[in-house]
């Protein structure tokens, strides 16, 4: 059964809140990098939760997993990119790996949806 809005879907709601830690991270980032590592990854960080919108808010079953699946490639990119910033030293390691659970998570949860979508066609609320 398709959920009444995405807001509805707790992989978009956490994924807006790992779109808000992404903007809490890059804002230590050295001022030199705010047109660089910076931008991508928060130009990542929103692009997964904008593609679940978009996704859910096709009118087909093809599109809706579609998205979905653009949103997962946009989340392992933002994986990548954390590990870069950790490594650079541009984000607390701490923080960082605290951040790449968040990231895995929201994979999980990608993955669960896009089963879901793909095995029949429909949006579950839970997911």
């Amino acid at each position: 059964m398709k959920t009444r809005h995405f807001r509805d879907l707790l992989v978009w709601q956490k994924s807006m809140a790992l779109a808000s830690s992404i903007y809490t991270l890059t804002d230590r980032f050295p001022k030199r990098e705010v047109f660089g590592l910076s931008a991508q990854m928060r130009r990542c960080a929103v692009s997964v939760p904008s593609n679940i919108a978009e996704g859910h808010g096709r009118l087909s079953d093809r599109n809706l997993a579609v998205f979905p699946g653009h949103a997962r490639g946009s989340l392992f990119e933002l994986e990548s990119q954390t590990e870069l910033a950790i490594r650079l030293g541009f984000a607390d390691a701490a923080v960082g790996r605290e951040v790449l659970v968040h990231i895995n998570e929201v994979a999980r949860m990608l993955n669960a949806f896009l089963a879901k979508v793909q095995c029949n066609g429909s949006t579950a609320a839970g997911i």
